[in-house]
């Protein structure tokens, strides 16, 4: 999945610096001035501080954000992590098409954020085991139901197999009704917590919080996320998983 990246530098540096825990590197990537104003301007709904501190993401580490979509979250990744960091920007072969990479190849473009890595190759290919600090997938991880034939969870094991011990999965993603399992994730672009939590806890990973910064009650969840009535305000919930060992 993410194989090119083995041959970075950074991948050499991420465990010794991931442990350098620095909340005002990522208080300065929000504040960042060069950033886009349509960026800044979702600050509000996104509340990417509080998603990058849950996510634990520090100086050094190698991040890999899949299905970046306009890389609201990649160019913030990239401030963070720093240039003895990495952010691999990644889309499976199954979903991918020139436009779905074109904004974070831009980002990456950037003197600023030449340590973003845009790839895609196929969803359950294996790549380098044990090099990554963090995945990440915001608002995307039910699209992954949406594709034929995807098995979602050999997907996670491939995520699982390219973390390292102590590494953290975070899934971001608008919610279904409790109990509605899969059936809304074409229809709603939306997703059950609990599905998700069953599938990846059954890759390997242990569950290791929540966060209800995104949560809204006042959200029926059946209306599909795009419409006008919801859209930007949906209710959201933000699960983390952790590869066991590590420190």
């Amino acid at each position: 999945m993410i194989r090119a990246a083995v041959s970075s530098l950074a991948l050499i540096l991420a465990a010794t610096t991931a442990a350098q825990a620095a909340p005002p590197a990522i208080d300065a990537a929000i504040a960042d001035t060069t950033r886009p104003a349509a960026d800044r301007d979702r600050d509000a709904e996104r509340k990417p501080a509080e998603m990058l501190a849950f996510a634990g993401v520090k100086p050094g580490m190698v991040v890999v954000d899949i299905l970046p979509g306009g890389g609201y979250f990649t160019r913030l990744f990239s401030d963070v992590v720093g240039p003895t960091g990495k952010v691999v920007a990644y889309v499976p072969d199954e979903m991918y098409r020139p436009k779905s990479l074109e904004a974070v190849t831009a980002i990456a473009a950037e003197p600023a954020h030449a340590n973003v890595q845009p790839e895609h190759n196929p969803a359950l290919a294996a790549g380098p085991a044990n090099i990554v600090d963090v995945v990440w997938t915001s608002q995307n991880y039910h699209d992954l139901h949406n594709v034929s034939g995807l098995d979602v969870i050999a997907f996670n094991k491939v995520i699982y197999a390219s973390m390292r011990p102590g590494g953290v999965y975070v899934v971001l993603d608008h919610s279904a009704p409790a109990g509605s399992g899969l059936s809304d994730t074409n229809t709603l672009h939306r997703i059950d917590e609990a599905t998700v939590r069953k599938e990846v806890e059954a890759a390997g990973f242990v569950f290791d919080g929540e966060s209800k910064a995104l949560a809204n009650p006042a959200d029926p969840r059946t209306t599909k996320v795009f419409d006008p009535s919801i859209r930007g305000h949906t209710d959201q919930f933000v699960l983390r998983f952790r590869k066991p060992g590590g420190k």
